[in-house]
């Protein structure tokens, strides 16, 4: 089964703080993810961010909304228990609490309510949401990040075929190859025969050469054939190493075939391309940044903090 969302986790964390015994951060984790059959690959699933387990996340945050609810209390770092508020809650034996039922307490509606002014209400975070606020951070990004990257790739398509030439040399030295861009712009697109439309040096001393094929097609599906040319004619240099890239896409065939040679030929399809160009800031500028803190636990000594939130809620 899926790992289960935040809320789903309330109420069976909250049980367990039933006991009115002090709960540690570390055995909660053990027992959720026993309970809800999450497994060991599961649990090393990270956030897109790479920081922290999702699953790991999920509990931090459906702790900390319980807090903020006044159902547990922290009893010092990594520590926590239940409230007579949270037994009174469990008295009612609640079918789910979620952060609609949480909405009855004062304390949470605080918590819960925007710093600004109250967005338009097709704007507003969902109840039901599943995504704790550092999956959605990353979903929304995605998603941004994904839009761009289909805009750049349409607009790569749509430039003139010189224009291609410059970006895979802009690209590249961006990357960290051909040494200087003067070097990288006079060695490609000079050779243009036997398959090959220019040579780049793969670091800045020039001790090893990549050979490069650029077609920037729209439509055309590169099939094997293609690719056993830009082979053939790395064999015919006794070249070792070969980078093809296109603003279209690869066959299996081609792709089965580029993997199965001795020469380490690399394909760049369109979408490939794109994505590179994002992550290395050729054709795309920064419009915002938003940079999301956490509290440093190490410059607090006093023991009693409560300083056990998940990272991003400190």
């Amino acid at each position: 089964m899926p790992i289960p969302d935040y809320q789903t986790l309330m109420l069976p964390l909250l049980k367990i703080a039933g006991d009115n015994k002090v709960h540690t951060k570390r055995e909660v984790l053990g027992v959720l993810a026993e309970q809800f059959g999450v497994t060991q690959e599961e649990r090393k699933e990270l956030l897109p961010s790479g920081n922290q387990g999702v699953f790991d996340n999920r509990v931090g945050w459906a702790r900390t909304y319980l807090k903020k609810a006044g159902l547990i209390d922290y009893v010092q770092r990594g520590q926590f228990q239940i409230t007579d508020r949270g037994r009174m809650v469990l008295a009612k034996s609640p079918d789910r609490v979620d952060v609609s039922f949480l909405r009855q307490f004062p304390e949470f509606l605080e918590f819960h309510r925007p710093t600004r002014t109250e967005p338009e209400p097709e704007a507003r975070e969902p109840e039901a949401s599943s995504g704790t606020p550092e999956e959605l951070m990353a979903s929304g990004y995605l998603k941004l990040r994904s839009q761009v990257e289909q805009d750049v790739l349409a607009r790569v398509k749509a430039c003139p075929p010189e224009f291609f030439e410059g970006l895979v040399v802009k690209l590249l030295t961006t990357m960290g190859y051909g040494g200087s861009l003067a070097d990288a712009g006079k060695a490609l697109g000079k050779s243009g025969d036997g398959g090959i439309d220019g040579v780049i040096k793969e670091d800045k001393l020039g001790l090893e050469l990549l050979y490069i094929q650029a077609k920037r097609w729209d439509g055309t599906t590169v099939g094997r054939p293609e690719i056993q040319k830009f082979v053939g004619a790395l064999h015919g240099r006794r070249a070792r190493k070969g980078i093809f890239i296109t603003t279209s896409t690869f066959s299996k065939d081609a792709q089965d075939y580029a993997d199965s040679v001795e020469t380490k030929v690399i394909l760049i399809d369109g979408t490939r391309l794109a994505e590179l160009m994002f992550e290395y800031g050729v054709g795309v500028s920064t419009l915002n940044s938003y940079v999301v803190k956490r509290i440093d636990t190490d410059f607090f000594d006093d023991e009693s903090s409560t300083g056990d939130e998940p990272p991003s809620a400190r």
